[in-house]
């Protein structure tokens, strides 16, 4: 049956649409325009964000800091540049460094030992003492009063036991005569024992009466400094008095108190049994950086303390210029002696997943990562009982731009002939490099 070409176009039966089908290949190529523009630009991102991290080269221009992104890029992979120093043979200190507190070897208290009136004070304030110098005195004249009081009660007493044995001596005379009852001269006999007792506590009490009568005359009981003084003339004074009227210490020796860890207590006891003149402690402020004075060190306590896990230790200064003051706050040091073996500069060691590791530059500038066992350290030097000899070449600076079987660069070292820091002398038809930045400067000092 044909139809015509009215009956084709009319709208019961429409013409098939021909524009979307033209469109859909020119969509296609647009999502394929799209993505590749957005890889270029990530992997355009990911070259910049390396070549930032990547250290400075030796012409001053920043490295790719990828494997072959330099090659790709125009430019060989730049050497970074460190410090390095020698490992030395030497000998570290082994020291214990503490907090200690400067202690008096000798405290007193000037206390009144009886109670009255304070009539004099003999000293001045801070000023140095000796031993038996009289400091104070209290009103003597009640306890001289007691004191004759005393006497008098004892010679009254011996009078009365010397009557008493003369009338033994008779009674014993009639008793061998047989003129006198037994039990008379038992009597006798009791009563001079009595009389003998009664004048021993007389005795006591004229010895105590004196000896009060001393106390009424304060001395000094120590050599040393005296402090400021708590009571004035005048005022009473007891036996329980707190604080006593001074206080005295003997600042010439000197003792410094410090903790010890318990860990290191062999350690001290070891040397202390090895060293034949004493182990040396040396006082520092509080910045580490003055000695104030050195001593000795005398002994450890006897328990340790639970609470911090150390023992309390005890060294001696001589304190001869003063430079140590009683309950002052000072650095000790305490040497046990010394370990020889191979050292480098504390910050050539650095920590891994696998360890204590170094970096050892050859004699082609090349690092290389070497595998280390360390041992005492001090704040500048540690101890390498493993893994490096003496003489080799260790990185210092700049460690964490270094790559194992990398090229390094000494900090200030040239580069070579015809450029700085070994860049390409420029040829007839190429341009000059651009001079260095100063931030790629500051970088290869580090």
């Amino acid at each position: 049956m044909a139809v015509s070409a009215d009956s084709a176009d009319s709208p019961e039966h429409p013409a098939p649409a021909a524009f979307p089908a033209a469109r859909r290949p020119r969509r296609w190529r647009a999502v394929l325009v799209a993505l590749a523009l957005i890889a270029l630009l990530a992997a355009l991102s990911w070259y910049l964000v390396q070549r930032a991290r990547a250290p400075a080269g030796p012409g001053g221009a920043p490295g790719s800091g990828v494997p072959g992104v330099g090659m790709v890029f125009g430019g060989a992979m730049p050497a970074s540049t460190v410090g390095a120093a020698r490992a030395v043979q030497g000998e570290l200190p082994i020291v214990i460094d503490a907090l200690g507190t400067v202690t008096p070897s000798v405290t007193a208290a000037l206390v009144p030992q009886v109670s009255g009136v304070l009539t004099e004070v003999l000293f001045e304030e801070g000023q140095s003492v000796r031993k038996g110098q009289v400091l104070a005195r209290i009103d003597p004249r009640p306890f001289e009063q007691a004191l004759a009081q005393a006497k008098s009660q004892s010679a009254r007493d011996q009078a009365q036991l010397s009557a008493a044995r003369v009338t033994l001596a008779r009674y014993e005379e009639l008793w061998r005569q047989d003129s006198i009852a037994r039990q008379t001269l038992d009597t006798q006999t009791a009563l001079v024992q009595q009389l003998e007792a009664a004048l021993q506590a007389d005795r006591a009490s004229e010895g105590t009466a004196r000896l009060n009568l001393e106390h009424t005359t304060l001395r000094a009981p120590v050599s040393g400094t005296i402090g400021l003084r708590a009571v004035d003339v005048g005022n009473l004074v007891s036996s329980g008095l707190s604080g006593g009227i001074a206080t005295i210490t003997q600042v010439q020796p000197i003792d410094v108190l410090f903790a010890v860890p318990q860990d290191r207590v062999p350690a001290v006891l070891a040397a202390q049994q090895a060293a034949a003149g004493g182990l040396s402690v040396v006082a520092l402020d509080r910045a580490r950086t003055q000695t104030l004075a050195e001593g000795r060190f005398l002994t450890l306590d006897n328990q340790v303390t639970a609470s911090t896990g150390t023992v309390r230790a005890k060294a001696r200064f001589a304190n001869g210029d003063g430079a140590l003051f009683p309950n002052q706050f000072v650095n000790a040091r305490l040497q046990l002696g010394v370990e020889r073996g191979v050292l480098v500069p504390v910050t050539a060691l650095r920590s891994g997943p696998q360890g204590d590791y170094v970096y050892v530059i050859d004699d082609e500038r090349t690092a290389r990562l070497r595998p280390v066992v360390r041992g005492m350290a001090s704040v500048r030097e540690v101890l390498i009982t493993q893994g490096l000899a003496a003489g080799e070449r260790v990185v210092t600076e700049g460690g964490d731009r270094v790559k194992d079987g990398g090229k390094v660069q000494l900090a200030g070292e040239g580069g070579a002939p015809g450029g700085r820091g070994g860049a390409r002398t420029p040829g007839a038809g190429a341009p000059a490099p651009a001079p260095a930045a100063p931030a790629a400067s500051a970088s290869a000092s580090r």
